[in-house]
């Protein structure tokens, strides 16, 4: 027991892996279709739509997970926090730790609070973003970790248990998450950039629902 705690405080959120989250957290996973209710999609503003035709072709030829976060990830989220009046917050590159000797440590890529704050994050976050190059599957484990943070955190500050979302995103796919109780689904389908409209409308349904 010793050795797994001091294994443990020296882990942080890109250290796990899907089995060592289902391991540590007692989490079960459910492969399958959407979780998502009908959903309508939702047109983006001509700044999103005139930066994106400038900056699509810059993310597919360089191939960093930063360039691919700056030039698509990111400025996708910012417009859904303007479709959703600033009701929420958002945060990149965040450091969220919630339980250091769990591992429950770290820079969360993307984060998303239903709260107007921005100087600091506040509870309840809903939606997690991991940004990887290429590969979904090597940032599974990272993201259902810090999912299980978010929930945490939530809980301490008092919040009601709510379903929290995460997502792995090369900028170009996005494969979603829902973690509820100690059950994450995955959603099997993983979303194209394009039609960015109906990527939109999952976003801004996951934030403000």
């Amino acid at each position: 027991m010793i050795a797994v705690t001091l294994i443990l405080d020296s882990m942080v959120y890109s250290d796990f892996t899907v089995g060592k989250v289902k391991q540590t957290f007692g989490i079960t996973t459910i492969e399958g279709g959407s979780f998502f209710p009908e959903i309508e999609p939702i047109a983006p503003g001509a700044m999103l739509t005139e930066f994106l035709e400038e900056t699509l072709p810059l993310a597919v030829a360089l191939q960093s997970e930063k360039a691919k976060s700056e030039l698509l990830i990111s400025p996708i989220l910012v417009e859904v926090r303007k479709i959703l009046k600033r009701e929420v917050s958002f945060f990149s590159g965040q450091e969220f730790t919630v339980d250091v000797a769990l591992g429950l440590s770290g820079i969360c890529d993307f984060l998303m609070s239903r709260s107007r704050e921005q100087f600091e994050v506040e509870a309840p976050v809903i939606v997690l973003v991991e940004a990887k190059k290429a590969d979904l599957n090597v940032g599974m484990g990272q993201c259902m970790a810090e999912m299980i943070a978010a929930q945490r955190f939530n809980l301490e500050a008092g919040q009601a248990p709510m379903p929290i979302y995460g997502c792995v995103s090369s900028g170009m796919l996005w494969r979603f998450l829902k973690l509820e109780g100690q059950e994450i689904t995955i959603d099997l389908e993983d979303y194209a950039l394009k039609p960015i409209d109906r990527l939109l409308g999952i976003l801004v349904w996951m934030a403000g629902s």
